[in-house]
């Protein structure tokens, strides 16, 4: 099993999160959100064409916008293969975390 670094799985739960509305900017937006971090959005671009060749997600193009000068919205969407990945990870994550008490603070 090859685990997804923890921005593909983010990147990945955007995508499943945002359903038909994931494209760059709104992905961008959900991991800074969820995060806490302000994400640049070349840290998302290069992720998601890397998850498009494992083939994790797809990338659709969408329709002309007159708001982008005619130009298309890229969207993705969470492949078969995508979900058994974030599967994998979650256990991965819950095995790891497993039997660790709650870090207190004194």
């Amino acid at each position: 099993m090859k685990l997804l670094s923890r921005a593909e799985e983010y990147i990945l739960l955007s995508v499943w999160r945002l359903r038909d509305e994931a494209y760059g900017v709104s992905i961008l937006e959900q991991v800074s959100k969820v995060t806490g971090y302000q994400w640049e959005i070349g840290t998302i671009y290069m992720p998601l064409e890397k998850l498009r060749k494992k083939g994790y997600v797809d990338k659709i193009k969408g329709e002309p916008t007159p708001e982008r000068g005619g130009r298309s919205k890229f969207y993705y969407r969470l492949t078969n293969k995508g979900k058994k990945a974030l599967r994998e990870i979650r256990s991965v994550q819950e095995n790891v975390w497993e039997g660790v008490p709650n870090i207190a603070f004194d």
